[in-house]
């Protein structure tokens, strides 16, 4: 760890307090969803595939290397401890306990940055997971009704590389890609202009737990959030019912659409992963 700050009692409770004020309003519409009962199949994503809890969002961290001045409260938190007169995240201990987790994270995010991102998937594999299947993953219908996907898939070269989008193809759609990820290969194929290896960002970040700033972990899920909004918005379902305009890309205009929001999203996740890696490298982000 180079170096050590030190935060005054009013800075850290200014930074905490806007990190709850921000994460609530990122959570808002899930929380007053969960509490009517309702689900949304493009907003409540987060919460059960990674999954997310809102009150995990909303506390703060200063990451690794930050004393907090007068922060006696936290001095029972769990992977903190007392130093020079102050309290900050016990990152020995805590690299320790998650050794294997901080490699494997700092492998894949170091592979992930040194490749080019490689674009032109068009979101093909969320419809490659409804693929010649009677059922779809979501209680909505599908835009161009089961053959008129099915087409899409047949007219296309389907090139996903993340694993954890892959296992989910229907077994019709699984020998049509081009690659066959697997878990083991994660840290061979991920490459950064994946819309699944930007939105993991977030999944990373949850997992190193205190050792992330409360600010970098919001990032984060603010673009895993936005993601996947593209995600779905050029999925083989129709959503306007919901608000959402249709990327088609099934038509050229709907591809060059894709490409340059895939494009931005690479260019976000860049900086993010940048950021992350500094952070399992012992540096502060």
């Amino acid at each position: 760890m180079e170096g050590v700050e030190v935060l005054a009692s009013e800075v850290w409770r200014a930074r905490d307090a806007a990190h709850a004020e921000r994460a609530d309003a990122l959570t808002a519409g899930h929380r007053e969803r969960k509490a009517r009962g309702e689900a949304h199949p493009v907003e409540d994503f987060l919460y059960t595939y990674y999954p997310t809890r809102p009150s995990r969002l909303r506390r703060w961290h200063p990451g690794a290397g930050v004393i907090l001045e007068d922060a006696e409260e936290r001095a029972g938190w769990r992977h903190y401890v007392a130093d020079r007169g102050g309290t900050r995240v016990d990152h020995e201990t805590l690299r320790n306990e998650r050794g294997a987790t901080v490699t494997f994270v700092a492998a894949l995010l170091r592979a992930t940055a040194e490749r080019p991102a490689q674009l032109g998937c068009f979101g093909l594999h969320e419809w490659a997971m409804v693929y010649r299947d009677s059922e779809t993953r979501h209680a909505v219908p599908l835009r161009l009704g089961p053959a008129g996907t099915d087409a899409v898939v047949e007219s296309h070269r389907i090139r996903c590389s993340h694993f954890d989008a892959y296992r989910f193809f229907t077994d019709a759609a699984a020998p049509r890609n081009a690659v066959t990820p697997t878990r083991a290969r994660q840290v061979e194929l991920e490459q950064p202009g994946c819309l699944h290896a930007g939105m993991d960002l977030y999944k990373w970040a949850d997992k190193l737990g205190p050792l992330v700033p409360g600010e970098l972990l919001l990032d984060t899920f603010t673009l895993a959030r936005d993601i996947r909004v593209l995600d779905m918005r050029a999925s083989p379902y129709d959503l306007a019912s919901l608000g959402y305009e249709p990327v088609c890309i099934e038509t050229p205009e709907g591809k060059a659409a894709y490409t340059a929001a895939q494009q931005g999203f690479a260019q976000r996740g860049a900086d993010l992963r940048e950021r992350l890696l500094a952070t399992v490298s012992g540096e502060r982000a």
